[in-house]
């Protein structure tokens, strides 16, 4: 059974076309609008087909609060000491940036779309037209959330991160229920920066055949390896986060892709999806020229009419245009018909 493909904007999500790359601003514009359009501008200059903020605020998404729950853990490698509220009052994109930024990516050719954490992000994205939702690894437990999302009719990119099958699963069913049927699912670890080993790609075909809808990944690893090796696997859509430059700090620029690494993952990402080919053992047309090639008998030396094929007179040498080279035990011995130099091909016609 194919799985169904979705269409965003000019864009097809889906096994027929190349891998839908997003690019994540996240908190990497520093609180600088400036800086948010530059990565805009940087995105657009990749080659990748999306461009993508989260939309709240540090008191939409949490609370202000320093008990043991609010509390990033001390040894966590980017974000230790802090309380949510810290960390989102850093990293949230102020929604008064929406417009412009989502603009700018128009005026570039991308696809501007969010994360949105509650019903006011999605009345914000639902007046700029956002032309899909993404809801987030930690969102997916939220099924009032969901629905207000689905609801919109538009697709829906679901991440997978710390979910079990049981949360995938109704999560998948509530916006189905709603009647919107456009989703992709993200695998992903949730997990900053995350481990290579931990990335667990084989789930990829696993999860498509489960859900039968289009599969892709969120990658938080570093560079772009995981994320090449998720098309091999059949992913239709990757997320990286992005950046101008990792030296430049930023909440999430440790596993963030500069320019010249985004730019590779959108080359190479095709590259990888073009290789996957179809699984139909054929020659290819590329291959015409080396099939003219192939080994085949061929008279080495000159031959006259009567004289016996020998191993001297015959071998088997490339190009193709003579017998297989397994009939040589046939012809061996046998007269020759004609005259030949070498370079004849052997052939029924002179032996």
């Amino acid at each position: 059974m194919k799985t169904r493909e979705y269409k965003v904007e000019n864009h097809t999500i889906g096994q027929t076309s190349r891998p839908f790359i997003i690019a994540e601003v996240s908190g990497n514009h520093n609180g600088d609008l400036r800086r948010a359009l530059d990565i805009v501008d940087m995105v657009a200059e990749s080659g990748a087909q999306a461009v993508k903020l989260q939309t709240y605020t540090a008191d939409t998404i949490t609370i202000n609060s320093n008990r043991p729950e609010f509390m990033i853990s001390k040894d966590h490698p980017l974000w230790g000491g802090k309380n949510l509220y810290q960390l989102y009052e850093e990293a949230h994109t102020p929604w008064e940036w929406h417009e412009e930024i989502f603009s700018r990516a128009r005026s570039k050719g991308l696809v501007p779309f969010s994360s949105p954490f509650d019903s006011t992000a999605i009345e914000l994205l639902e007046s700029l037209d956002a032309p899909l939702y993404k809801v987030a690894s930690l969102e997916i437990g939220d099924l009032p959330l969901l629905r207000r999302i689905a609801r919109t009719g538009k697709p829906v990119i679901l991440s997978n991160g710390a979910a079990s099958m049981t949360d995938m699963d109704r999560a998948i069913r509530t916006i189905r229920e709603e009647g919107n049927d456009q989703i992709v699912l993200l695998a992903c670890t949730s997990s900053y920066p995350a481990s290579p080993s931990e990335s667990n790609l084989r789930t990829i075909p696993v999860l498509a055949n489960a859900f039968d809808i289009q599969i892709g990944l969120s990658d938080h690893t570093m560079g772009i390896g995981a994320a090449i090796a998720a098309v091999a696997m059949g992913a239709t859509v990757i997320e990286k986060h992005v950046t101008l430059s990792r030296a430049d700090g930023g909440v999430d620029s440790d596993f963030s892709l500069e320019p010249h690494e985004l730019s590779a993952l959108v080359t190479e990402s095709e590259v990888a999806w073009l290789s996957m080919g179809s699984p139909s053992l054929k020659v290819t047309d590329g291959e015409s020229e080396s099939l003219r090639l192939r080994r085949s008998l061929y008279v080495v030396e000159p031959v006259k009419k009567g004289d016996l094929v020998t191993a001297s007179n015959v071998r088997s040498i490339r190009p193709a245009g003579g017998l297989e080279p397994d009939m040589f035990d046939t012809v061996v011995g046998r007269p020759f018909t004609a005259d030949c130099q070498p370079g004849t091909p052997l052939t029924w016609a002179v032996v």
